[in-house]
């Protein structure tokens, strides 16, 4: 038996919601079976219906019981989406791609968040460029319009879109068409001030090597989007490593302003990298970025030379020895290298004769005599040629060393090569070699007279004579050293070399004890002739010595000690110290040497 339904949110349960819900389901008298009678479930309606079952038993006139059946209605999509206004008017901001322009409002009656409801929105109309794009809201099933390219007021100020809309699912055939399924969406261009733009960007050009100043690398022009605002542009460098390049801040000319050299280390697989800017000078001005992309065109501008020169020696015998193997270089990178041509000098005839050159490989060449040739150093001429357009050569000198050799093709001991110069020195090289020698000789010679001079003029004492002056011989003589009563002595040492003296600038310090009225020393007399003179001279000397108030006082008697007794000499006092000469005997002299002689002859028994 099938009773009234209870009522609940948008459940069956009024007077005629039940007597509907009786017309709409149906129940089984004794399987219990619930049917709907009818079409006309509609879940926008009723979702949810709640029935109230009896059952009895002896045929509904026994004992009875009740049940309730919750039935719920499951969801189609029955319900078009539906825009809720015709037009929708928005703006958006130029050269900006990757915003959010405005929402696109929707409603849809089918269950919310179910393939059903969820909106999908596409642009029918007025986007051919596919600048914008239309996302769905997953929480208000909202349309959002975005921009993925940046538009351009200049090109457009007024886009005009035709935007439909459907569900995820698609839409049941018996569903009502919706009145609103597509809409109308109005952008408005904002117009701002754009950054100029690089008529190519990056832009790559090439340069030969070694350019000189001033040479024209490209024009690195741009121009001002904003077609409507009367601008200038201005341009400058902002990456220039090496401070190569100039660019003229009016045109975007650019032109180097010295010589790249080709070792920079800013030059990366031979290509050289520049940055430069453009600038407007709107109230805010924009800037664009470009980048100057050279390559550094290798040029043929230099011509091969020999390597190092070739070891060994050749054998004198045509077919002897493996002949001499000569190399090349060259400055240059390739294709300007490699492969390298020999030949021998076309000036010279005569090589051809006797000399042959066969290509070993592109850089190398072996040379052998033809015929037979005499020993020695033989100066040839090669003819040296690169690969390169145009192509460089240079002739260049060579020394080769022929010997006799033996059956394995080396030289005999003793043969005339071993004796010759070394092999690949040219004769200029070795003219050099020997004056560069010569000239170091000649250095190291006057630097040794000059040190000679030096010395001899500081070996001469104050007092000039000849070596075996008389007053040298007794000067010889070293102090004995003093005992108590020697305190005041002089150092003698400055007596026996005077030029040793490190004499200041200036006038010389005068000595306490000297006369005052003798304030510059007597010129030096000439040396004695004859013994006779020669107690003349000393006395001068030693006044002189005296009175002299720039130099110590030579002649004093402190300087010589008492040596105590039983000396076989005797104590030496100083010469003037006596009275007289028969007051000492001075024969003794005669026994020190001949140095003494003059003075026993002077002072001794006739």
């Amino acid at each position: 038996m099938l009773t009234t339904p209870r009522r609940t949110t948008q459940h069956c349960g009024s007077p005629s919601c039940s007597r509907a819900a009786q017309e709409l389901f149906s129940i089984d008298e004794l399987t219990g079976e619930i049917r709907t009678v009818q079409v006309g479930l509609d879940r926008e309606v009723v979702a949810v219906y709640n029935l109230t079952l009896q059952v009895a038993d002896m045929s509904g006139d026994g004992l009875t019981a009740t049940a309730s059946a919750i039935i719920t209605l499951d969801d189609i999509n029955d319900n078009a989406p539906e825009f809720t206004r015709d037009e929708f008017f928005l703006e958006a901001t130029e050269a900006i791609s990757g915003v959010d322009v405005g929402r696109l409002e929707v409603e849809d009656r089918d269950l919310p968040g179910s393939p059903n409801w969820v909106a999908r929105f596409t642009i029918l109309e007025g986007d051919p460029d596919g600048q914008f794009t239309i996302r769905t809201d997953p929480k208000t099933n909202e349309g959002i319009l975005s921009i993925v390219k940046a538009l351009d007021y200049e090109s457009c100020e007024h886009y005009e879109l035709k935007v439909s809309v459907q569900n995820e699912a698609p839409l049941q055939a018996a569903a009502p068409r919706a009145e609103r399924g597509q809409a109308k969406v109005r952008v408005h261009v904002q117009d701002t001030n754009e950054p100029p733009v690089f008529q190519e960007n990056p832009l790559r050009t090439s340069l030969a090597e070694g350019a000189p100043p001033g040479t024209l690398v490209a024009i690195f022009s741009a121009w001002d989007p904003d077609t409507e605002q009367l601008q200038r542009l201005s341009y400058s460098k902002d990456y220039d490593p090496e401070d190569w390049l100039q660019v003229d801040a009016a045109t975007g000319r650019i032109q180097t302003q010295r010589v790249l050299s080709p070792a920079s280390p800013f030059l990366k697989g031979g290509w050289y990298r520049a940055i430069v800017l453009a600038q407007d000078d709107a109230s805010q001005p924009r800037t664009a970025t470009g980048t100057l992309s050279i390559e550094i065109l290798e040029v043929n501008d230099h011509a091969p030379v020999l390597a190092l020169p070739p070891p060994g020696s050749l054998c004198s015998e045509p077919h002897q020895g493996p002949g001499l193997l000569l190399g090349a270089t060259d400055e240059d990178l390739p294709p300007h290298g490699a492969p390298f041509h020999f030949q021998l000098s076309p000036r010279l005839p005569e090589l051809g004769r006797n000399w042959s050159l066969s290509q070993v490989n592109v850089s190398h060449a072996r040379l052998r005599p033809r015929n037979q040739v005499p020993e020695g150093l033989h100066r040839l001429s090669l003819l040296l040629r690169d690969s390169g357009q145009p192509p460089q050569q240079r002739e260049q000198p060579l020394n080769v060393t022929v010997c006799r050799c033996g059956q394995d093709g080396v030289c005999l001991p003793g043969a005339a090569a071993l004796l010759a110069g070394g092999t690949g020195l040219s004769l200029g090289a070795l003219v050099i070699v020997l004056a560069s020698a010569l000239l170091l000789l000649v250095l190291v010679l006057l630097v040794a007279l000059r040190a000679r001079f030096r010395q001899q003029s500081r070996g001469k004492g104050l007092l000039h004579g000849p070596q075996d002056d008389l007053r040298d011989n007794v000067l010889n003589y070293d102090e004995q050293g003093g005992g108590e009563e020697d305190q005041d002595a002089y150092d003698i040492s400055q007596l026996r070399h005077p030029t040793a003296l490190s004499l200041p600038l200036g006038p010389p310090p005068l000595r306490r004890d000297a006369p005052q009225s003798r304030l510059h020393p007597q010129p030096p007399r000439a040396l004695p002739t004859s013994p006779l003179d020669i107690a003349d001279f000393i006395s001068d000397g030693l006044e002189a010595a005296d009175s002299d108030p720039s130099v110590p006082p030579y002649d004093t008697a402190l300087i010589y000690d008492y040596e105590g007794d039983g000396s076989v000499a005797g104590t030496l006092s100083s010469i003037l110290s006596s009275q007289g000469d028969e007051d000492q005997d001075y024969d003794y002299l005669r026994d020190w040497g001949p140095r003494f002689a003059r003075l026993a002859d002077m002072y001794g028994h006739p």
